[in-house]
């Protein structure tokens, strides 16, 4: 795991070095064991690798890692979790290694397999490999957006890419100027779904399962699909085959992902997610789990996390955090996630994250995308709704925007449209693609990633590996999803394999969050987050909000009456204060913008 970034274009070595070099330190939490700067000969190409290290930790793992055989050059953040079956499987085709790293494999599998090895690598990841031999730099994310990748052209010719786009802020060229059409995405859904598009305006984010090949002096490139969701698969005979092939899947990602040369833990719940992972690993080796909670708040599930730790033997840890430590911690955390987005957990999953660190864990493992995989959410029984399809989507739309209408039905319209076509009208699977292929790699699985980086901590998501992800494409909602209970399939696997307690299995997914009852509850809390929202000069008053968070903090209303659009002001509240403090610490002015 690591954090990468590179600058492609004629003679850019002279200048881009030292400027990589400051894109690199500006990311150095992503990977503090170890740093490399890689230069092309041609001058036309400069890599730059900060490393975790995660298995093998000797100096063999360092990159740029060069293949001497054929010149080609690689910069890796991620896992390649079937890297020993695809060694095992080159050596016997008479290719030799000098490491036992997973880097090295994906780098020889390059070289014997070309972009055909993107269909046999099973994992997680962003890379850049240069290949002399076609004078093109290759750009390339996992099939389910598990890790990041943004790229920007400062002069149209050059293209600078990177895993975070803080690292951009360290190029003397680089205006940061917000996107007003991710700006509006943000307020209205928390993120922003379109593919390539982020915050900022000029850079652009490599969707999931694509790569682009770049070469120097042509920066204008299009992403090309290496994976796309099989939706309409045939599905199992039975329920109990769909049971079968579940678990063993699970079973051999679950192993896969426990590989690691470092102390691995398990983030607990208590839910049937990270229950169910926490299970399968310990029925391979002796596991520590950690659990969170939260003081002041309804919320706790530490108990039933504790119940799964008795039932499957686990060393368990709790952590508790407070409202205090989580406003605290705000300033400094909002700025980790450089593209907005506004996840009630931002905050307090970093403040997990650093937490496992401070116990020596180095890599853990989440439950994140089995809801959206699997119909774990309420959402997916609109997908048995009869309604006519365009009340429908509107309706569809109000439950993601948490308002009444706005601006952008019409391009969410647009993206379920297609997904419909692509699902032949079933509408269950149009919301799943929906979940999976916007919320999920733009938002939730950004989360994760960028908090747990920023903390020098790996986090895996089994439930997102690819093997688990076309199981579930090809899942019916009639095996996932009834009138009282979510994700049937996965409870069903769970009860027929003995894996958790049977009280486990009977509990229904807890909705809420801590964050969003802090702000309605905790005096300090509400205080802190009214003064930095209604400040004079910020994006609240710039954006014509000003008067509906005054009504919100002052008056105490939770949204306007109809035919008002804004309907639900915490919602919009969180979000503005995450705008304003993101806006703040990337000094991105609205009177500049």
């Amino acid at each position: 795991m690591c954090g990468i970034g590179g600058w492609i274009g004629e003679g850019v070595a002279r200048r881009g070095e030292p400027q990589v070099a400051a894109m690199m330190a500006a990311m150095r939490h992503r990977g503090p064991d170890d740093a490399g700067i890689w230069a092309g000969r041609g001058g036309n190409v400069v890599l730059g690798h900060n490393r975790l290290s995660i298995i093998d930790l000797s100096s063999a793992g360092h990159q740029p890692m060069i293949n001497q055989a054929n010149g080609d050059v690689l910069v890796f953040n991620g896992e390649i979790y079937n890297f020993l079956e695809l060694r095992r499987e080159l050596e016997s085709q008479g290719f030799r290694f000098r490491s036992q790293s997973d880097t090295e494999v994906l780098l020889v599998a390059l070289a014997a397999w070309g972009t055909g090895c993107l269909s046999r690598i099973e994992g997680m990841y962003a890379f850049a490999v240069w290949r002399p031999s076609e004078n093109a730099l290759y750009l390339v994310r996992d099939p389910t957006g598990i890790k990041p990748l943004y790229y920007w052209s400062p002069s149209g010719r050059d293209l600078v890419f990177a895993s975070e786009i803080k690292a951009f802020f360290a190029l003397p060229g680089f205006a940061a100027r917000l996107d007003r059409r991710a700006l509006g995405q943000f307020l209205e859904f928390g993120y922003t779904f379109d593919a390539e598009r982020t915050c900022l305006d000029g850079v652009r984010k490599l969707p999931p399962g694509h790569f682009i090949k770049v070469t120097p002096g042509h920066a204008a490139v299009e992403p090309t699909a290496f994976y796309r969701p099989k939706v309409l698969g045939p599905a199992p005979a039975s329920a109990a085959d769909a049971e079968d092939q579940l678990y063993d899947s699970l079973c051999r990602v679950v192993g896969q992902h426990l590989i690691a040369d470092v102390p691995v833990g398990l983030l607990l719940s208590g839910g049937i997610d990270s229950s169910i992972l926490a299970a399968l690993a310990a029925r391979v080796t002796k596991v520590r789990t950690i659990s969170m909670g939260f003081a002041n708040s309804a919320m706790d599930e530490r108990p039933h996390a504790r119940r799964v730790a008795e039932h499957i033997g686990s060393d368990h840890e709790e952590v508790l955090l407070t409202p205090e430590e989580v406003q605290s911690g705000l300033s400094e955390s909002i700025p980790v996630f450089d593209d907005l987005f506004a996840d009630w957990g931002t905050v307090s999953t970093r403040l997990l994250y650093a937490k496992c660190r401070e116990r020596g864990v180095k890599v853990v493992i989440v439950g994140e995308g089995s809801d959206e995989l699997l119909g774990g959410y309420d959402v997916f029984r609109a997908g048995f709704s009869q309604a006519p399809t365009e009340l429908w989507l509107f309706q569809l739309y109000r439950r993601y925007a948490g308002r009444r209408y706005g601006r952008f039905y019409g391009d969410f319209r647009a993206i379920m449209r297609e997904h419909l076509e692509v699902c032949e009208g079933d509408r269950f699977a149009a919301i799943r693609l929906f979940e999976s292929r916007q919320q999920l790699p733009n938002n939730y699985v950004m989360k994760v990633d960028k908090a747990s980086m920023s903390v020098s901590v790996e986090a895996r998501v089994p439930y997102l590996d690819r093997r688990i992800a076309d199981i579930a494409y090809r899942t019916p909602a009639a095996q996932l999803l009834s009138r009282t209970s979510e994700k049937l399939l996965l409870r069903r696997m769970a009860e027929r394999y003995n894996l958790l307690p049977p009280e486990t299995l009977a509990r229904r997914k807890v909705g809420g969050s801590m964050a969003s009852s802090w702000m309605d509850e905790q005096t300090a809390w509400r205080k802190n987050a009214q003064e930095i929202i209604l400040d004079p000069g910020g994006w609240t008053r710039e954006l014509g909000l000003a008067s509906a968070m005054q009504a919100y903090f002052v008056g105490n209303r939770s949204g306007y009456r109809f035919p008002h659009p804004v309907s639900i002001f915490r919602n919009l509240a969180w979000r503005l204060l995450i705008l304003e403090l993101w806006a703040r610490a990337y000094k991105v002015s609205p009177h500049a913008a």
